[in-house]
């Protein structure tokens, strides 16, 4: 082999070093998703009821959405934790709008349709402002959205003076409460984003952009990809889609709280790691993300029916955070 076959051997090696490690990343939950059916089922009897499997997935709905939202702006190189309060504050608002105020409302009484607009567009507004200040406004991630976080969460306990609203319409809550052939609505609607967000991100050429954006933006930049447009456009449907969930959460427990999405933002970190999303942006699939929201939903149901107290849910989570991040070390889908 001559010295010049010798680099282009190499090069064409690592595509399908890349292409093995993708397919393992992909399917690394899999078997762990396979031994928790089988450890269910000697846990409780109740494990493999079709009840039992429709609130598993029903549970599991709102968070996949916050996590499909989560890993679009992973995959760009940044985050924002301020997904977690948008996930509370947004169906705040627009319940506290519908509501006659018996019900804790404003007294205003918009209509439902009103008021489902009204919260997936405080989700878009946020999601603007932070991306605009992020990217526009060069300013720290991690110290913007945090800030973001506790100002929405102020917001959303002061509105309400930290009390419960209720009595939400049947079109408001819908989202959360229907069923589709004895599968949660809210279950059909985050498959589908899923789905869609996978095939996006596969085909489309802004989804395969956001790949070359969380690789190396300069590089992305000099492509001619349009980096901050695309960033932006990522936080605003990241917004929106926390708004989402947060709906499907309040039509769930027909009410929405003043402390709704607490610590979400952990658990939405852990399905994204675990799934293989890279938190230095560039790689990780949806199918990947998918399966750690099934595996989360999973190891909660299984620790419920084994009436474990719920303190060890968080525990249970950044154990496989850290066992998540063990074995990308492993499997070289981390940078270091």
């Amino acid at each position: 082999m001559t010295e010049s076959a010798v680099p282009q051997a190499l090069g064409a090696r690592r595509p399908a070093r890349r292409l093995v490690v993708g397919w393992v990343r992909e399917l690394a939950l899999l078997p762990a998703i396979g031994l928790l059916f089988v450890a269910g089922t000697f846990v409780s009897p109740a494990f493999l009821t079709t009840n039992n499997l429709v609130n598993v997935a029903q549970f599991s709905a709102a968070l996949g959405t916050v996590v499909v939202a989560e890993s679009l702006i992973l995959l760009t190189g940044s985050f924002d934790l301020s997904l977690q309060s948008v996930y509370g504050l947004a169906p705040m608002i627009g319940a506290w709008l519908i509501v006659p105020k018996s019900a804790q409302g404003l007294g205003t009484e918009w209509p439902s349709a009103v008021g489902i607009v009204v919260v997936i567009a405080i989700g878009v507004a946020v999601g603007l402002f932070n991306g605009v200040s992020i990217v526009k406004g060069r300013f720290n991630a991690f110290i913007f959205t945090l800030a973001m976080l506790i100002l929405l969460a102020g917001l959303q306990n002061g509105i309400v003076s930290g009390r419960t609203i209720y009595q939400m319409p049947a079109s408001f809550i819908y989202l959360g409460s229907a069923y589709w052939f004895g599968v949660p609505v809210s279950a059909w609607v985050t498959g589908t984003i899923f789905l869609l967000a996978g095939l996006f991100l596969r085909y489309h050429r802004t989804g395969r952009a956001i790949y070359a954006i969380g690789g190396n933006s300069e590089a992305a930049r000099a492509a001619g990809i349009k980096v901050d447009r695309i960033r932006i456009g990522v936080f605003v449907v990241a917004g929106a889609l926390a708004a989402l969930a947060g709906l499907m959460t309040s039509g769930q427990v027909v009410a929405v709280t003043a402390n709704q999405g607490n610590n979400l933002i952990f658990t939405v970190f852990a399905a994204a790691v675990i799934g293989g999303i890279a938190l230095e942006g560039g790689r990780g699939r949806m199918f990947g993300a998918f399966t750690g929201v099934v595996l989360l939903g999973l190891v909660q149901n299984i620790l419920v029916l084994s009436q474990i107290q719920t303190f060890w849910i968080d525990a249970a989570n950044g154990a496989i955070i850290l066992i998540a991040l063990g074995l990308a070390r492993i499997v070289g889908t981390s940078r270091g």
